[in-house]
């Protein structure tokens, strides 16, 4: 399998985005292509004594604060816009890049496309709840939505974790500030209609409204929302678990019992610490797109990136692109009912 990496993207460009792709390279039998400044990859592989991996130089580099549309359409020698074209034109088989968000996403829509008939692509990270993990879409890809985007959302939700997740039968819900039926704005119960008639019709587990805190404790298997609410939600939860884990370290650390408490409990709490590192996530899959995007995250280190990779290659084995496809007719709205969308 074919992976193509934006290694000029991220806080911690090239260097950690080859040492990454080395490790996957290694570890998973990726065979890796490396899009960006040829002399400075070269000179991390050489760091890392590696040589057997494709380099494609791109002279430019996105960085996050370029406007999406700029960097899209004047950047065309960036290492991202470089790897996209890539990916479009069948060099690979998955694009990765941990490079600005709404750059890659307008990259990607543009370039690679949407899958026909999906309105707009959607962020789905998968946050730990103790089982498999909760699917949550979106997460900031689009700040203002409409009630088919969510409907969209929750199908493509659905079928990612059907096919990554391994749940059978996903319990879909929509993230409101209460569990009743009439809770929420417009927009928010437009997309409750929509969602329990799909529901009804037995196109998805729809469970109903979703109030925040039972984001983390598996009452759910994918959550509804607009990207706004979304992107708040994540970064809480990431702030949340760094707040946890800070704190034990302080707890472990204030005493001689607490220390030897701490070596009692070592092997809990890091596993515990690896339930919530980022770094073993590795990246959000962009879906809606018409073939396999991987967004890591910005301060992304080698080992998110080695798992970001191996995220590329599940997406790519479990062809949820196809799934996707196959079940357009379930997602749209009679053009009269979807006003003012777009192809």
């Amino acid at each position: 399998m074919r992976i193509i990496i934006d290694a000029m993207g991220g806080d911690n460009a090239p260097d950690a985005i080859v040492k990454g792709a080395v490790m996957a390279k290694r570890g998973l039998g990726a065979e890796i292509v490396l899009v960006g400044k040829k002399e400075e990859i070269r000179r991390c592989l050489d760091a890392e004594g590696e040589q057997d991996i494709q380099v494609v130089d791109a002279r430019e580099v996105v960085t996050m604060d370029d406007d999406p549309s700029f960097a899209t359409r004047r950047k065309k020698d960036s290492s991202m816009s470089v790897a996209l074209r890539m990916l479009r034109d069948g060099e690979g088989d998955a694009m990765v890049s941990a490079g600005s968000t709404g750059v890659l996403l307008t990259g990607a829509t543009l370039t690679v496309k949407r899958v026909r008939g999906i309105r707009r692509a959607a962020l789905a990270p998968v946050l730990p709840n103790g089982r498999r993990g909760t699917v949550l879409i979106d997460c900031g890809a689009n700040v203002e939505c409409t009630a088919e985007y969510l409907l969209q959302f929750a199908f493509m939700g659905s079928l990612y974790a059907r096919k990554i997740l391994g749940c059978y039968n996903p319990r879909v819900g929509l993230l409101n500030n209460g569990t009743e039926t009439h809770k929420g704005g417009e927009l928010q119960k437009q997309a409750f209609a929509l969602l329990k008639k799909a529901g009804d019709e037995g196109r998805i587990n729809f469970v109903g409204n979703v109030e925040a805190s039972q984001t983390l404790t598996g009452d759910v298997d994918v959550l509804v929302t607009d990207g706004f609410s979304g992107n708040i939600l994540l970064k809480t939860c990431e702030g949340v678990a760094k707040f946890i884990i800070d704190g034990l370290k302080n707890v472990f650390a204030s005493s001689a019992k607490n220390k030897l408490a701490a070596m009692i409990v070592r092997q809990d709490v890091t596993a515990l610490k690896k339930i919530l590192d980022v770094n073993q996530v590795g990246g959000t899959a962009l879906l809606g797109i018409t073939k396999p995007v991987i967004k890591a995250h910005g301060s992304s280190r080698e080992e998110a990136i080695f798992s970001a990779i191996r995220q590329a290659m599940e997406f790519c084995h479990a062809d949820v692109i196809t799934e996707i496809e196959s079940n357009i007719e379930y997602m749209r709205l009679p053009v009269t009912a979807a006003s003012g969308a777009e192809e």
